[in-house]
């Protein structure tokens, strides 16, 4: 499991099994964030098998599928939300991690970060954000 801390908020990863919420759980993370569609790739945990892993290690569990069509305004809220309850630090996972710190940066934009923090935090942790720093600043309203 490689899992990449972004700040002391979040970190994310690329794919994760129902074996490792243990780990997880054990490092201190109290909710993870699925941003992977099933059957995205064959030989994928099912998200149904993450959740109930992660539920019976004390993990919150939240899917919100990203596909390669790119976010969507409800995926924002939704990642927005998930943020805000999570209570403690989250694992957001996907294929690669790249857009689960994608998905991260728009929400925590649109919660009033300023994107130039936000992509010094992603390029620190492997991400570049360029592709996403316009809408990042639409979300950030110009900070």
């Amino acid at each position: 499991m490689q899992i990449r801390p972004v700040d002391d908020s979040i970190s994310v990863a690329p794919q994760i099994t129902p074996a490792d919420m243990t780990e997880i759980a054990a490092a201190g993370f109290t909710a993870i964030i699925n941003n992977r569609p099933d059957d995205e790739e064959g030989g994928q945990p099912e998200g149904a098998a993450i959740r109930a892993a992660a539920e019976a290690a004390g993990l919150s569990y939240t899917a919100i599928p990203i596909t390669h069509a790119g976010f969507s305004g409800n995926q924002v809220d939704a990642m927005v939300a998930a943020l805000e309850a999570a209570g403690g630090p989250v694992l957001a996972f996907c294929r690669s991690g790249t857009r689960s710190c994608n998905l991260w940066a728009l929400a925590r934009a649109k919660m009033g970060d300023h994107p130039d923090r936000l992509m010094a935090k992603a390029a620190a942790t492997g991400y570049d954000l360029t592709g996403i720093r316009p809408l990042l600043d639409t979300l950030a309203g110009g900070r």
